[in-house]
């Protein structure tokens, strides 16, 4: 991306700021000194306008992305709610393929649950049982995050405007349909290289990861953007994140679910497969 807009409003420098940073992989410092901190409407305008300029570059949007979805992480910010970010067709990783860690920032790895949509979220009361019907079926799942803020030094805003902090993510098998499978029973354990680095389960994602599936769904429809059949959702970290580096193989299991795995190399790697 060569042209980026011209300064003016907040709104429109955070995201010129954010775009930058993306393009020149060069990390930008916090956009809160433009939007706040904690101003929920200005972090959001961000990440919708350059939500907006990803579809006019050809993009398309394949689901959502749920973050803080920890309380202790929610606190460490200041925050009581979760946030969301938007998932793009060219952010998805094969299950087993090897990412250009050079193509990042300063990537980190977190295991989820992921929930593929058979059913709209648009209309209805979105209560428990109408979330759980909507689910198609459910997929282990990577989330590769990363920040474009220098040294991870976020506050909600700048993780909000940031798109979630998101990079790109990985679905695992085998698919589960709920009535194999209930998320908010199932513990996790990620290792890198063979070695257990991060563990949880699913009362650590908000409670159950269902219930910020559903939190996802009223506020994506109260924003005029509702949760559509097809969409992934990846549905919060059950466990810490964990930095990554070339050369790095990251594996997650779920219980009664499945396994994903992705490793990280060079583009000056030949060897690496993608």
């Amino acid at each position: 991306m060569n042209e980026f807009s011209p300064g003016g409003d907040p709104v429109a420098q955070a995201a010129d700021r954010l775009l930058r940073a993306a393009a020149d992989r060069v990390p930008c410092p916090p956009v809160r000194d433009l939007i706040g901190s904690d101003d929920v409407k200005a972090a959001y305008a961000v990440q919708a306008l350059l939500t907006a300029r990803r579809l006019e570059a050809g993009g398309s949007v394949t689901g959502r992305k749920i973050g803080l979805t920890s309380p202790a992480v929610q606190q460490q910010l200041g925050v009581d709610q979760p946030d969301f970010g938007v998932l793009f067709a060219d952010m998805s990783v094969t299950d087993g393929a090897s990412v250009p860690v050079d193509e990042l920032l300063q990537p980190k790895v977190e295991a989820e649950i992921a929930f593929v949509l058979g059913a709209d979220l648009a209309e209805g009361p979105l209560d428990a049982g109408q979330i759980r019907a909507a689910v198609a079926h459910a997929v282990p799942a990577l989330e590769i995050v990363d920040s474009r803020i220098a040294g991870w030094d976020i506050t909600f805003g700048d993780t909000v405007a940031d798109n979630g902090s998101s990079a790109l993510y990985v679905l695992g098998t085998p698919a589960k349909p709920l009535t194999e499978f209930e998320p908010v029973e199932a513990t996790m354990t990620l290792e890198q290289g063979g070695k257990a680095v991060s563990r949880g389960n699913g009362a650590a994602c908000l409670g159950d990861p269902l219930a910020a599936l559903a939190w996802l769904a009223r506020t994506a429809r109260a924003v005029g953007d509702p949760l559509r059949a097809g969409q992934v959702v990846l549905s919060g970290a059950l466990g810490p994140m964990v930095p990554a580096a070339a050369g790095d193989v990251f594996s997650a299991e779920i219980t009664g679910l499945g396994s994903v795995s992705v490793r990280f190399h060079t583009s000056g790697d030949e060897g690496a497969s993608v």
